[in-house]
């Protein structure tokens, strides 16, 4: 039987799976057990931090005299998850005393400091860390074992699935991280998201970096390879979070951000709108007819276009995209300096894929003359 646990979002029932550290204590616990008893497990179960049961078939078994190896199948339910399929393996040795956990093929080390681990540890995060020794210990004192138990996690292709996660840009290198805080996926996590946001600024600051850009995704990601004034300064992925990566920026420490992205999400910024996400706030259309409609634009036009491409190329025929992008990105630095207090220098740059680059704030420009000199 296999583990089910179900959560409704948006009038979705939609299934959740068990994180790389369930799956890494599970591992642990089946394989300690047939180490000590030399009798196989076929399935496993842990208690989870979040006080939800998982369990899993243990597969690929292989006992040996001096240590057992077997694996747990990754279940990411209905995330959109990198590691799900993976198989997570556990081996265990018999030491004269204390317990270890280490990483193994496929696991990453942390090169960087500011990560959940010291430079040089396997990326195995704390809570499956504790998961992990919590279950061996368990096992051991029932069986009345004294000594100690080595425990190596290891992930078959992990090294290459970690070129699609955040590892490489946080610096943790040759594998995933056995990670997991509640034990338990949840579908489509926008806490998840934000955590990644907030562990990527705080490696990035606490690696000396002062300044940095934030772009939405690829697109931004994109239209700022072609820009020479930027190039070398560390970038951030910040997804929809606008405003959460304004906070992260105080909290941390940072002196500049330079926020680049798509009119389509960036218009929004103009009416304070600081989560870009369409299931939040929409109102492109509405804000750029109220510019638009300052420079003597057809705002009953604006407001029937449907992409913000075509609002261009209404303001285009009227001669007014220059004043109104320049109204909508001064509005938009207004109310991003006024997230962070001024605590932290912050601007806005605006484009389009089609039109290209349609507005750079003054807040922007100052940035873009001083960039360079707060990382010295």
């Amino acid at each position: 039987m296999s583990f089910e646990y179900y959560i409704t979002q948006n009038n979705k029932r939609l299934k959740c799976g068990y994180t790389t550290g369930s799956c890494a204590a599970m591992a642990a616990k089946a394989a300690c057990i047939m180490l000590l008893t030399g009798k196989q497990v076929e399935q496993v179960d842990i208690p989870t931090p979040k006080g939800i049961d998982v369990w899993a078939d243990v597969i690929d078994i292989e006992i040996l005299p001096d240590s057992v190896r077997c694996a747990i199948v990754k279940d990411g339910g209905d995330d959109i998850d990198a590691t799900h399929g993976l198989k997570i393996f556990t081996t265990v040795r018999k030491l004269e005393n204390g317990i270890t956990i280490d990483g193994g093929t496929g696991v990453g080390r942390v090169t960087k400091k500011g990560l959940n681990q010291p430079v040089g540890n396997a990326a195995i995060n704390s809570v499956p860390r504790k998961m992990i020794e919590e279950e061996v210990l368990k096992v051991c004192q029932s069986l009345d074992y004294t000594k100690g138990i080595e425990v190596i996690i290891s992930v078959p292709f992990g090294e290459e699935v970690a070129e699609k996660t955040f590892n490489p840009r946080l610096g943790i290198i040759g594998g995933i991280s056995i990670i997991g805080s509640s034990g338990i996926v949840e579908p489509q996590s926008l806490k998840a998201i934000r955590d990644t946001i907030y562990v990527e600024m705080k490696v990035l600051r606490e690696n000396g970096i002062k300044e940095i850009i934030a772009t939405p995704g690829n697109y931004g990601e994109a239209f700022i390879k072609g820009m020479e004034s930027i190039k070398g300064i560390n970038e951030v992925k910040c997804s929809n979070f606008i405003g959460d990566t304004l906070d992260y920026a105080v909290e941390l420490g940072f002196k500049k951000l330079l926020f680049i992205g798509h009119i389509g999400k960036f218009v929004k910024l103009a009416g304070g709108i600081m989560n870009t996400h369409s299931s939040f706030a929409d109102c492109r259309m509405e804000i750029l007819a109220a510019h638009g409609a300052l420079f003597g634009a057809n705002a009953k036009e604006i407001l029937e276009c449907v992409t913000t491409d075509e609002v261009i190329e209404v303001l285009e025929k009227e001669n007014t995209r220059e004043q109104v992008m320049q109204s909508i990105i001064k509005k938009a630095e207004y109310h991003v300096a006024q997230r962070v207090h001024n605590e932290v220098g912050t601007g806005v740059i605006m484009f389009s894929n089609e039109y290209g680059l349609l507005a750079v704030g003054e807040n922007a420009k100052k940035l873009l003359n001083d960039f360079g000199g707060s990382n010295e």
